[in-house]
């Protein structure tokens, strides 16, 4: 009886502390979601329909997925990709599970090296971290920049919890690119999981993730970095408090 009553208790104990443990929100910045746009000046946009294979893996309330494209043809395109969740279900995969560093790599990309792999971006008045990337397939680059918010505030932590396993995977030549096994093995995935529970801000909760990339073109990548920094601010737009409270009631 008395190990029935230390068990139930511990159940109890894990149950509640995350609740009790992890804030929502950082007192420190407004919470603040990012609607993407479709109307950038000079720029056309294009939806481009998202597999629906990925879709019913990523389960997001809310999918954008195209290609801006200067309107005289003057510039590479850039393509830009947003997934939302208004309410987290436990029950299924975590939508910043699915970054670049693993679903490229899975899909044939190879990651290059790149410095700065990450970078601080400032969007109407706050900044916003992204992963910064370059993938490489059939002589073909591409530069990317990925990030997540969650409970519409931007993260503490990095979601760079794929990269290290990602290289590793791909100088090795490794076939079955990202198995379980590797991935669980990972140290900087767990350091990431440290990461949210010293800083107290939840893995769990309302999610956004953000990617936008463009071609570089014989390897000038200050020009594709120049084209998404000035494309960032003309997609991405403080998104009215009411929109966000209707869409979440939905």
């Amino acid at each position: 009886m008395k190990s029935l009553f230390v068990l139930s208790a511990l159940v109890a104990v894990l149950w509640v502390f995350p609740k009790l443990w992890y804030t929502r929100t950082d007192t420190g910045q407004a919470v603040q979601w990012l609607a993407e746009q479709t109307n950038a000046p000079a720029w056309t946009y294009a939806e481009i329909g998202v597999d629906k294979s990925a879709e019913r893996l990523l389960v997001a309330d809310r999918l954008i997925n195209g290609e801006f494209r200067k309107s005289d043809r003057s510039s590479p395109p850039i393509r830009v990709f947003g997934a939302r969740r208004f309410k987290e279900d436990p029950k299924e995969i975590g939508l910043f599970v699915h970054t670049p560093d693993r679903c490229w790599v899975q899909s044939g990309w190879n990651l290059g090296a790149v410095s700065p792999d990450y970078i601080e971006v400032e969007l109407h008045g706050r900044k916003v971290g992204f992963e910064r990337r370059v993938f490489t397939v059939q002589g073909q680059e591409e530069l990317v920049y990925f990030a997540g918010l969650v409970g519409g505030q931007t993260l503490p932590y990095r979601l760079d919890h794929n990269f290290s396993v990602s290289r590793r995977v791909v100088e090795a030549g490794a076939k079955d690119r990202i198995t379980k096994a590797n991935r669980w093995n990972d140290s900087v995935l767990w350091r990431r999981v440290m990461d949210s529970f010293v800083s107290r801000r939840p893995l769990l909760g309302p999610k956004q993730f953000l990617r936008i990339s463009t071609p570089v073109i014989v390897g000038d990548l200050k020009a594709a970095d120049r084209r998404l920094q000035e494309m960032l601010p003309l997609w991405l737009k403080p998104e009215d408090a009411a929109v966000t409270q209707t869409q979440a009631r939905r």
